[in-house]
């Protein structure tokens, strides 16, 4: 799992929407959860997937000890070893697939095949460990895959938007919000988050006139 937090229960919620996929839903976006080890990517694909999710979780050994960084989560037992995968069904046109990529480094080489064909990211963080992100910012800005950015709840120090906007060296047009990747319709709201946040980005590249280009 990925999630300092993701041992508790499934919530009762989950039981009641298992939907197939509707025959009219003509809208499918690729979608990446990304983030550093341990900040809540497989915890947010099990909470917001109208299916059950594939996972490729492994129980963590003492073979890893020396080079995954268990300090600021240890209670985690298990861990992504590829990709997780669910989907969900914005409304009757609109079907999200999301993709959660590992968090280890040593799988990081798996990233660039997750990204290709995808739409938009979400960064989760963890403010307690925000130069975790760093790297899945930087990678997705060397794609040119649209991103925003969700905090998830770990009950950390306080900090305010501005401060993590300043840590991360986020510009004020990508989305920053707070989120309980254990809470369904709080993953869903970040989701819906990404999904207009695309939607303006393609109204803003529509409506830039073509620059013509002249031969000297």
């Amino acid at each position: 799992m990925d999630s300092a937090t993701s041992d508790h229960p499934p919530l009762p919620e989950r039981r009641e929407r298992r939907i197939p996929l509707g025959g009219n839903a003509d809208n499918g976006l690729k979608i990446v959860v990304v983030g550093g080890f341990g900040v809540g990517k497989t915890t947010m694909v099990r909470s917001v997937s109208d299916i059950r999710p594939l996972n490729t979780e492994e129980v963590m050994t003492q073979a890893g000890a020396d080079v995954d960084d268990l300090s600021a989560v240890r209670g985690k037992t298990s861990t992504t070893v590829a990709f997780d995968f669910g989907r969900i069904s914005l409304n009757e046109q609109t079907v999200l697939y999301l993709f959660g990529a590992p968090g280890q480094e040593r799988f990081w080489f798996l990233w660039d095949r997750l990204f290709a064909g995808t739409l938009g990211a979400v960064v989760l963080v963890d403010t307690r460990r925000l130069a975790d992100s760093w790297y899945a910012i930087d990678r997705l800005e060397q794609h040119g895959t649209p991103f925003i950015v969700a905090r998830n709840d770990f009950g950390g120090p306080p900090h305010t938007q501005q401060q993590i906007r300043d840590a991360l060296d986020l510009p004020e047009h990508i989305p920053l919000l707070d989120c309980d990747a254990r809470s369904r319709e709080s993953s869903k709201q970040v989701l819906i988050t990404l999904v207009e946040h695309l939607h303006a980005l393609s109204t803003s590249t529509a409506g830039r006139p073509v620059q013509e280009t002249t031969t000297p």
